[in-house]
């Protein structure tokens, strides 16, 4: 594989191992998951959420796990939603290659959020190319730990995640998601990292690891990623 030199949106330079130009029957832009078995996602601390406690439109660096940026992402959100809805908000977030150009759309329409009723549930709904949706993250209804299902294009469930009764860190500890075929079978997880104490108090920007087969179909894949992002938003964002 080839290496190319590219610019990030904030101005960072970075070095990326560039996958095949391509890879049958995978979405234009997700061609570099087909290789890898694991995500990092890092979110960026804005500095004027930390000092005026406003929230901003979150900002994430999705790197492989040699830390290596593979993919940038940003919340398309107003002000006015952000402060009055929170974490319930509506989301738009747009997931783009070093080169800029968009690979993934995820969004999540406004709905209420309550365990005590089964008709307050989320969904997140995966694009790739924006426009053609590859799949769905959707909440089950459970009282006890945290449920989703995640579906292809077609609506057929293909995995599931069951998240742990206390989603709250203790001692430093990492908040695992558990990935799980049909049959209960564990084939990955999503975890929320313990980011330091000053981050975890002061910030809600957060560190999360994805772990998947590395044969895992690549709209899958990025499925996975989308929960990821939803249970940021759900248990993790103050």
């Amino acid at each position: 594989m080839s290496q190319q030199r590219y610019k990030f949106p904030s101005g960072e330079d970075g070095w990326i191992n560039l996958p095949p130009l391509r890879a049958p029957n995978c979405p234009p832009g997700l061609e570099y998951l087909t290789q890898i078995d694991q995500l990092l996602v890092h979110q960026k601390i804005e500095l004027l959420e930390v000092l005026t406690a406003c929230e901003t439109n979150n900002k994430y660096w999705i790197k492989n796990s040699m830390g290596q940026k593979v993919f940038w992402a940003i919340e398309e959100n107003d002000c006015c939603t952000r402060s009055c809805f929170g974490r319930m908000r509506p989301l738009d977030l747009r997931i783009f290659t070093p080169d800029e150009n968009q690979a993934i759309h995820l969004f999540r329409a406004l709905k209420c959020d309550s365990c005590c009723f089964p008709c307050c549930l989320q969904t997140m709904e995966v694009s790739s190319p924006p426009g053609n949706v590859i799949g769905t993250v959707e909440q089950e209804w459970s009282i006890c730990s945290p449920l989703f299902t995640l579906k292809d294009h077609t609506g057929r469930t293909v995995l599931r995640i069951e998240g742990p009764f206390c989603t709250i860190s203790i001692c430093g500890s990492d908040v695992n998601f558990q990935v799980l075929t049909l049959d209960g079978q564990v084939v990955g997880k999503i975890s929320k990292q313990w980011s330091g104490l000053a981050r975890e108090l002061f910030t809600d920007a957060d560190h999360f690891g994805i772990n998947f087969p590395m044969d895992l179909d690549v709209r899958m894949k990025a499925v996975l990623l989308g929960a990821c992002f939803l249970i940021d938003l759900m248990y993790f964002e103050k």
